[in-house]
């Protein structure tokens, strides 16, 4: 059956103490609402909906980044869940299939999860992704009679037996868009909130004959973020569970809690990553590579082979190729290396291109900017570009080339010439000396005329 989602994304987040929207703080370099629309991408959904609210337009516009194909819809007074997915209905018009609500704060629910889910509504008309809490808290509770769900009922609202339930309720909800919607249309808000709980619908399905049931997850799933600290709490989940995925992939971390990845990080088996490296939003890296410690990627490919580090920093639109080594102190951008060249040490590569087996010496500059225009760099292969060389771009170093270490190319270098842009040096004998002495006279009679 087909399948839709809606994702609740409208909370102010107060306890945030933040003027960004709560669900676009970032875990693992993504917002949290980048993470439940990832989670339901994997559903292979008909549509997607999120409802914003607060900083709606900001809201929207990172759904709409992340995943053009997704609906917005605002909700303009926030009344309640059950008031939010009603703002769904008209851009899920004409839709027959099943929907899942989520929540954008929620990041954590995995995909077996909503299959659980999504197999459930063969035996009920209305499934519920509850979980077993180690301190129920304020969570709503799951009041279940055998299989069957009876009712959700908040925490404010309960009473001392109810209380006692420790199955609680993650808010995630899954049901047929006709009777989803057609549930809601019959909330009241007479509660001590006087918001319209979605979770009412769990009451009204069974006055209505229809049946209810529960799936449930591991409770970090359901984690929500509330706060600062859950966030820092939420970061840590993350990226305990990505450390854990890479080693089981077969990937070396040799020193785990110390990687850090972005959610869309990609490391082929046999690849090792040394202690302290950062996986910035976009890198992915083949098998066979070493990344050495330090280091950071972020928007780049590493192929097979390859090392990088330690102390280098690639940034978006590096590629590099087979069995390339970029050493320390080593930043490329917007640049391809290809197979076998080495950039090893104190270097900036920008907007070029360097061939195969081309060798950059220590202190190598492509100067790619004139503070308006980006502009090219091209390096053939097995070039050689001597240390402390300014490659003023736009410039092309032609293949078997040469430059002289300390030069300032401007011009093109044409295939295996040697190219030397030195100033002229003058050596002044004795200079030196009388130059020191003349300045430390200076100094000392300053000094005098303070005292």
């Amino acid at each position: 059956m087909s399948i839709a989602f809606v994702i609740l994304a409208a909370g102010q987040g107060t306890r945030m103490n933040s003027d960004l929207p709560k669900v676009l703080h970032q875990i693992g370099g993504a917002p949290m609402l980048v993470h439940a629309i990832r989670a339901a991408e994997f559903q292979d959904p008909s549509r997607i909906v999120v409802v914003t609210g607060h900083g709606g337009e900001a809201v929207g516009k990172a759904a709409l980044d992340y995943q053009p194909m997704v609906d917005i819809a605002e909700q303009g007074e926030q009344l309640g869940t059950a008031h939010a997915v009603a703002q769904a209905r008209s851009a899920l018009e004409g839709f027959e299939g099943d929907v899942i609500v989520l929540y954008g704060d929620t990041p954590f629910v995995q995909t077996e999860t909503l299959e659980k889910m999504r197999e459930a509504r063969a035996a009920h008309d209305v499934v519920v992704l509850g979980f077993e809490a180690a301190d129920p808290g304020r969570y709503g509770r799951l009041v279940m009679d055998g299989k069957n769900l009876e009712r959700i009922v908040e925490f404010k609202d309960a009473t001392e037996e109810e209380r006692r339930i420790t199955l609680c309720n993650s808010g995630v909800i899954a049901a047929n868009a006709q009777v989803l919607f057609g549930l809601i249309d019959a909330v009241g808000n007479d509660n001590a909130s006087g918001e319209y709980y979605l979770t009412d619908i769990i009451g009204l399905a069974r006055g209505r004959g229809l049946s209810a049931g529960a799936v449930t997850c591991d409770e970090a799933e359901t984690l929500g973020v509330n706060s600062r600290a859950e966030l820092s709490t939420a970061e840590a989940l993350f990226q305990a569970r990505r450390r854990a995925e890479a080693l089981e992939d077969g990937v070396t971390l040799i020193a785990p809690d110390t990687v850090h990845f972005a959610f869309d990080t990609v490391i082929g088996r046999d690849s090792v990553v040394e202690p302290n490296v950062v996986f910035g939003p976009g890198a992915s890296v083949e098998s066979g590579v070493t990344v050495r410690a330090f280091s950071h990627l972020e928007g780049c490919h590493v192929s097979r082979g390859s090392v990088v580090g330690p102390y280098a920093r690639l940034r978006p639109g590096a590629e590099l190729a087979e069995d390339v080594k970029i050493g320390n102190f080593v930043e490329i951008k917007a640049s391809r290396v290809d197979r076998g060249a080495k950039i090893n040490h104190l270097t900036y590569v920008g907007d070029a291109e360097v061939g195969e087996e081309a060798n950059l010496g220590a202190g190598t500059v492509t100067c790619n900017y004139d503070g308006v225009m980006k502009h090219q760099t091209r390096i053939g292969a097995r070039a050689f570009i001597g240390s402390s060389t300014m490659l003023v771009a736009p410039v092309s170093i032609g293949d078997d080339a040469m430059t002289g270490s300390g030069s300032v190319i401007t011009q093109d270098v044409e295939p295996g010439a040697l190219a030397i842009g030195r100033a002229k040096q003058v050596t002044k004998p004795g200079l030196a000396r009388k130059l020191f002495e003349m300045l430390k006279a200076q100094k000392a009679k300053k000094q005098q005329g303070a005292e």
